[in-house]
């Protein structure tokens, strides 16, 4: 089997998930699925007799890959490696740690983020990468937008939908410009992504922000399309003004002195 990599627009990702695993496979097959994607990407190509293949070629348009000349009728499957660094809630044990364990295991690096309160519970036996311990939930949720390019939340429980619609609602108010993805396993999101679609057609939630949500059943399919996502929704606020106001300069401020 012949490697190339990728050149993937993210260099880490951040995952939202739950520390439990959930009552059915289905979940965690689809947790392993989403890890095995940021790691690599499985080809199959297809050529014919004495077909000759440049040494590089573009498959899409951000997928570069090195295949060498062949002088024989066959397929040709190609691990595409994309390394995508993980950035997650930092535990060992349910989603949490199957996510991590298959990142770290793929050759990516992992960091996880977590409050040292929770550790007695998130934390079973040893971790996988580097484990930043922090003060509380706020530090952990900042901590993790600012080292990731984009989101991703697998089914979880109350404390991954609270992280994900923080991070839908920085991006509407124009704090980040990332990519927020919704992994639907098996329909598990069909409810809430019905409850956004509610919020537009009774007027609290405008067309334009409920398309930062992108959701997809597989994670192949979620992968692809963060990869081309574009904001195109208004922001509340302007992003520059954001980073002013983290800096403690406030526009206006030389003339209000």
């Amino acid at each position: 089997m012949e490697q190339g990599f990728l050149r993937s627009k993210f260099k880490r990702v951040c995952v939202f998930c739950g520390s439990n695993s959930g009552n059915r496979e289905v979940f965690s097959d689809a947790t392993i699925e989403l890890g095995n994607e940021l790691v690599s990407l499985t080809l199959y190509v297809f050529l014919p007799l004495s077909y000759y293949i440049p040494q590089s070629f573009n498959i899409t348009d951000y997928i570069y890959i090195y295949v060498p000349r062949l002088e024989t009728n066959m397929s040709l499957k190609l691990q595409v490696k994309r390394k995508i660094d993980l950035v997650y809630g930092g535990g060992s044990v349910g989603l949490m740690g199957l996510i991590s364990q298959r990142v770290y295991d793929g050759g990516c690096r992992v960091l996880g983020i977590i409050p040292k309160a929770l550790m007695p519970i998130e934390i079973s036996g040893e971790t996988v990468g580097e484990v930043r311990i922090v003060s509380d939930m706020h530090e952990r949720k900042a901590a993790m937008a600012r080292e990731a390019d984009a989101f991703i939340a697998l089914p979880g429980g109350y404390g991954t939908m609270e992280e994900l619609l923080e991070m839908i609602t920085w991006a509407q108010l124009g704090i980040h410009k990332k990519p927020v993805g919704l992994l639907n396993v098996d329909g598990y999101y069909n409810c809430l992504l019905a409850l956004f679609d509610n919020g537009v057609e009774e007027g609290f939630i405008k067309p334009g922000a409920r398309n930062i949500i992108v959701s997809a059943p597989t994670a192949k399919e979620l992968v692809m399309k963060m990869e081309h996502y574009t904001p195109s929704h208004e922001h509340v606020a302007p992003h520059e003004s954001w980073q002013m106001e983290q800096l403690g300069n406030y526009p206006g401020q030389e003339n209000a002195e």
